[in-house]
């Protein structure tokens, strides 16, 4: 049977996060395998109440693990590299990673006391690494974080050009400009690049993409005419931003303190790995409470909304001693991601009704994405002139517009979802399979499986409340007509102002005094008819049919 090579997504392609993208070449079923990226997404109160993190379900990969030969990670964002203190262990395999991500790996594994000696620092182009049939080589691209690598990945059946994230900046502050003349060698070396999978995150936005140092001066003026306290947020990892927010303040006569574990970790290794060649002095939270207010930023995390971040803290009151007065100054220097926008605006209103000045991203002067707009994923069409499009890293209507993008041009492409294996070995891609995929929850410090049942369950709660029902069976199977009933998540009261649980109470005892002799003697049947008259009793009386936990005792006889 003929080799082919293979593309199979386990995550991040038809949404936008939890990247892990599988390449792999040989004869079907017994290809040897790379992986690409292993991140993770965030829950929310909607659809995962509870849950911290949201990874890909990796028992493919894993029933397939002697066939893997190395983890690539093609940048720091936790949608990229989240997963592996979790679920390397599961594969077992070697890590590849630039210095920079590469730091941030080890502190992921080590943080879960795994070896930080498996991930192997690599440097770009033009080191090769092999791994089974693949050389792949790691391409300095421009993101919103420093030393993002676009991946070379050479086969048998031709190149493939792994984008990662990436956006056109020749001036990006922090990091490696981009540089087409070196993507121009890329293409024109060989056969030229057969396949290209590339981000697609601003399909729709149609403007070129502007640089990161576009903002140096905007930010400085408005800086300079903040009469108090400032803070600004953004993501940690956006280190260019923060050398950026840190420069402004510095060049307007203020102390810098960083605020939050994230914000102070990218800045350290940003130093310690030479990425960043300096940074402006910071100062602890003590000292910043100390100086006047109008010579201080802080920079903070929390740039979405998330509840335990400084921004959030600041926003309800006081953090480390620090607390926002009116006239101070907040900028959100960064995009809220879809799906965060509630989280944001409460902690903006929160800051209002302290009497802080809110400033966003929304008018371009305090924010540029790190991701190629339209005419700049046009141009790396153009500049590569690959023969196949394979659209990644974003919702379906992202991978759609995409892919119609590419065949305007007479490029093959093919919209390409998670679990959906794509043969890439012809002249146009094919879907010659389909992979079960799934989620994994970090619930606390547990994984648990999407379908387990667990946050259905607390969903179902959160929707409908809780009842639980305890009934007593003596030894002679008769029932004792008396039943006892706690609620939580209810209203107490019945339409008509009776207590709900007593009247509950009340009409399981009725349907327990008239039991049929079979139903007592069978803990199921008992339990069903239990948890069908308590949801129909808080049915009629206050619209709802909670859950119901039954406790059947039995009395045996001594």
């Amino acid at each position: 049977m003929a080799e082919r090579l293979i593309y199979l997504p386990l995550g991040g392609a038809g949404e936008i996060g939890m990247n892990a993208y599988v390449y792999g070449y040989g004869r079907p079923g017994k290809e040897r395998l790379i992986l690409v990226d292993l991140g993770v997404t965030f829950g929310d109160m909607d659809g995962s109440p509870g849950i911290d993190l949201i990874m890909p379900d990796m028992a493919w990969l894993v029933a397939n693990r002697d066939r893997l030969d190395g983890i690539f990670i093609t940048h720091g964002h936790e949608d990229h590299l989240g997963a592996l203190g979790h679920l390397w262990k599961r594969l077992d395999v070697p890590i590849y990673a630039r210095a920079f991500t590469g730091a941030l790996c080890r502190l992921k594994l080590q943080e879960h006391g795994l070896p930080a000696e498996a991930v192997n620092i690599v440097s770009a182009r033009p080191e090769v690494i092999d791994a089974g049939p693949f050389k792949v080589q790691f391409v300095p691209i421009s993101h919103s974080i420093p030393e993002s690598g676009a991946l070379i990945i050479d086969t048998p059946a031709g190149r493939v050009v792994h984008t990662g994230d990436f956006k056109l900046d020749g001036t990006p502050v922090v990091g490696e400009a981009f540089d087409p003349a070196m993507w121009q060698q890329i293409a024109s070396e060989g056969q030229g690049v057969k396949v290209l999978a590339c981000d697609s995150t601003n399909i729709f936005s149609p403007h070129p993409g502007r640089s990161e140092a576009m903002l140096a001066n905007p930010i400085l003026e408005w800086m300079v005419t903040q009469p108090n306290l400032v803070v600004a947020t953004t993501f940690a990892s956006n280190i260019a931003r923060l050398k950026t927010l840190a420069e402004a303040a510095k060049a307007s006569g203020r102390k810098i303190c960083l605020l939050g574990r994230a914000m102070r970790r990218m800045v350290s290794v940003g130093l310690e790995t030479g990425i960043l060649s300096e940074f402006p002095e910071t100062i602890s939270p003590e000292e910043a409470a100390d100086l006047p207010r109008n010579k201080v930023l802080l920079l903070v995390t929390g740039s979405q909304g998330e509840r335990r971040a400084a921004s959030a803290q600041l926003s309800r009151g006081r953090y480390l001693g620090l607390s926002l007065a009116e006239g101070d100054s907040f900028l959100f220097s960064s995009r809220t991601i879809p799906g965060n926008e509630r989280s944001v605006i409460r902690i903006m209103n929160a800051l209002s009704e302290l009497g802080v000045d809110v400033y966003d991203a929304d008018d371009g002067f305090f924010h540029v994405s790190g991701h190629a707009n339209r005419p700049d994923i046009e141009a790396m069409h153009d500049l590569l002139k690959p023969r196949i499009v394979v659209p990644m890293h974003g919702e379906h209507m992202h991978l759609r517009e995409h892919v119609q993008l590419a065949r305007s041009k007479g490029i093959a492409a093919e919209i390409v979802t998670n679990g959906a294996m794509l043969d890439l070995t012809g002249d146009a891609p094919r879907i010659v399979d389909q992979i079960e995929t799934g989620r994994i929850y970090l619930d606390g410090n547990v994984l648990i499986g999407a379908m387990d049942g667990i946050v259905r369950d607390r969903i179902r709660m959160a929707l409908n409340g809780h009842a639980l029902v305890s009934v007593i069976v003596d030894e002679e199977d008769n029932v004792l007509p008396d039943a006892w009933v706690e609620l939580m998540g209810l209203p107490g009261r019945t339409r008509g102002g009776e207590d709900l649980a007593a009247h509950i109470e009340g009409e399981l005892s009725e349907f327990l005094e008239g039991a049929d002799s079979r139903v007592v003697r069978d803990d199921a049947k008992m339990e069903e008819a239990i948890r069908k008259v308590t949801r129909q009793v808080s049915m009629e009386e206050i619209g709802k049919k909670p859950e119901v936990t039954v406790i059947i005792s039995r009395l045996m006889a001594e």
